[in-house]
């Protein structure tokens, strides 16, 4: 489970090596990958789990093989989660030196020696038993997977943008940063080479889009993030109890509520003294620190209503700052991004459509299908089954833009002056730890 940080010690260890792999996980190895998960076995459920493992697959790829009973793996999974390489394949110096010998010794069958791209065609399809469990024909077509995140931004990365008068539509899709925004958010972008971005996982050969390299930034906490600010003010209970009385989400109730008490100014300006620094799971990109602490400076005696939509507000755009980051980080590395391709549960509010445009001053594209990872599956299935002859084609046949979000530009000045608040907080935590371990 990526959530699951407890293989902290671990981690740090992997580190400590400096391994060559690690230049391809943005140069820190995060807690959220499975070497560590691994190695944190080994270590705490020797008898009870590690002896008596046949395989450990990622989810995809455990779906796959309940599906099918092929064990091949997904390349995407392999590269982004567990250091293989698409080129060079296993590197047994890596596992030897962190104490994961035993995957050598084996060659590799208990975390895969068969690796295929997504949307290869697994075994003969479905098996009967899977066939009878889902309800669907023996034999149907069952393809390599992608990780979630990576199948949402096969959904929307490739989509024909012409019409709609933007600058990304002369441009290659290198020029496109997908976005899939849940409990987390992942930024993932490509590029013809190489490229080596501090803190931002990849570069990934092929495992997303095939040809290309795979950059993928990412915050820990985002969506969940909102969910525990919002839950946890007092006003809460008052906030259920009048978007139930509305037959509204908590959070369409305080959209409309920022609406009202914004009054003549722009709604993203009712936090210009209230700031929150986002990482309350530590950070996962641009600066890969599992340590960092959530912040929040501007608080005030009230507890009412008004006091928690201010807040949601300054968590949403904290978020949207983090990714203004990661952007930023990438495009130092030798990105160039110039649209955002949204997806996942968080674009389907408004408000935070509205303040990634406004803060990454970019437009903001949204799928004409909202559950784009279903769209990445659907492509990656109708490559299995031959109706597609490849990824691509597939892509650009089954991705279609829904809407187009555009930046206040005129509002640019204020978001400028937030992010300057938003890099110092990170600074002065930084800061106080210093001071805490100090003499």
């Amino acid at each position: 489970m990526w959530l699951d940080h407890r293989a902290v010690s671990q981690v740090h260890r992997i580190n400590e090596t400096q391994h060559s792999v690690l230049q391809y996980v943005g140069g820190v190895m995060s807690v959220e990958m499975q070497a560590p998960k691994l190695l944190w076995l080994k270590e705490n459920l020797r008898e009870t789990c590690w002896d008596k493992a046949g395989h450990f697959f990622d989810l995809p790829d455990f779906l796959s093989w309940k599906a099918t009973g092929v064990t091949a793996r997904s390349l995407c999974s392999l590269v982004c989660k567990w250091t293989y390489s698409a080129e060079k394949g296993w590197d047994d110096s890596f596992w030897k030196t962190i104490g994961l010998e035993d995957f050598v010794a084996d060659n590799y069958s208990k975390i895969g020696n068969q690796v295929l791209p997504p949307g290869a065609s697994l075994g003969n399809g479905l098996t009967p038993e899977a066939a009878k469990d889902l309800g669907l024909p023996a034999g149907v077509a069952v393809a390599a997977s992608l990780i979630d995140a990576h199948a949402g931004g096969l959904g929307v990365i490739g989509a024909d943008v012409r019409g709609h008068g933007l600058s990304c539509e002369g441009q290659p899709v290198t020029s496109r940063l997908a976005v899939i925004c849940g409990t987390s958010s992942c930024h993932m972008g490509i590029s013809r080479d190489p490229i080596f971005v501090p803190g931002v996982w990849g570069p990934y050969f092929s495992a997303m889009v095939p040809g290309f390299w795979l950059n993928e930034g990412g915050q820990s906490v985002t969506g969940k993030l909102i969910d525990h600010m919002v839950q946890g003010h007092a006003a809460f209970p008052e906030l259920q109890a009048k978007a139930a009385a509305r037959c509204q989400s908590v959070y369409a109730y305080l959209n409309s509520h920022l609406d009202l008490i914004k009054k003549a100014q722009p709604v993203g300006f009712l936090t210009v003294d209230l700031h929150v620094w986002p990482d309350f799971h530590g950070n996962r990109s641009p600066l890969a620190d599992l340590t960092l602490k959530g912040m929040v400076t501007g608080l005030k005696l009230s507890q009412d209503l008004d006091d928690l939509a201010i807040l949601y507000l300054a968590t949403v755009q904290a978020i949207a700052f983090g990714t203004r980051l990661i952007i930023e980080a990438m495009e130092a590395a030798g990105h160039s991004v110039s649209t955002l391709f949204l997806c996942g549960g968080l674009s389907k509010n408004p408000l935070f459509v509205q303040m990634h445009a406004d803060i990454t001053g970019m437009p903001v594209i949204l799928s004409q299908e909202v559950e784009s990872v279903l769209v990445g599956a659907a492509i990656l299935g109708a490559c299995a089954s031959g109706d597609f002859a490849s990824v691509q084609e597939a892509m650009a046949k089954m991705s279609k833009v829904g809407k187009v979000v555009f930046p206040r530009l005129e509002d640019k000045r204020y978001y400028d002056k937030k992010y300057k608040v938003f890099l110092k907080l990170v600074e002065h935590q930084k800061e106080y730890a210093a001071i805490m371990k100090g003499d």
